[in-house]
């Protein structure tokens, strides 16, 4: 498995894999009618690196890395990831994530905090917490979920 700084001319291949998780809004605090070309703003945004996880040509993964604030939060990650449905439970997601943090480590960043996770997304959040992610924070009701209404959301944070 590769994981690439993705180009524009990966951004059909990204499209497929956004698609599905924003349409489903179970995971993601993005509008679930978001455009091809909103979402792709948005993921590939110019404050951010975005990764693709490469497996014989074939892009699986994707994953953005940022500061999660400026100034005096500048030294804090943040980092958004989606893997393909079809290579979900494959361990691409622990493949980004790990990647993700040497890589913000690399970068100076002194630690990586998710701002929301969704309490329902149990794989995520078994995932964060096996790569020494701790839940600092709950936000009750935070997220409307599609099927199972308002759930929590989570903060997530982990120091490099």
């Amino acid at each position: 498995m590769l994981i690439r700084p993705a180009t524009q001319q990966d951004a059909a291949a990204i499209w497929s894999i956004l698609e599905p998780v924003i349409r489903a809004g179970e995971t993601y605090a993005l509008a679930r009618d978001m455009s091809r070309q909103d979402a792709l703003a948005y993921w590939m945004a110019p404050d951010r690196e975005t990764f693709v996880a490469v497996e014989n040509d074939r892009i699986l993964g994707t994953y953005y890395l940022r500061a999660n604030q400026q100034g005096g939060g500048g030294h804090v990650a943040n980092c958004g990831y989606m893997t393909a449905g079809a290579a979900v439970g494959r361990g691409i997601g622990r493949l980004m994530g790990e990647d993700s943090l040497k890589r913000a480590k690399a970068q100076g960043f002194r630690a990586v905090q998710f701002n929301f996770v969704v309490s329902t997304n149990r794989r995520a959040i078994a995932l964060w917490k096996s790569l020494g992610f701790a839940i600092v924070g709950q936000l009750p009701k935070a997220f409307h979920h599609p099927a199972l209404g308002d759930v929590d959301a989570l903060v997530m944070f982990k120091m490099l």
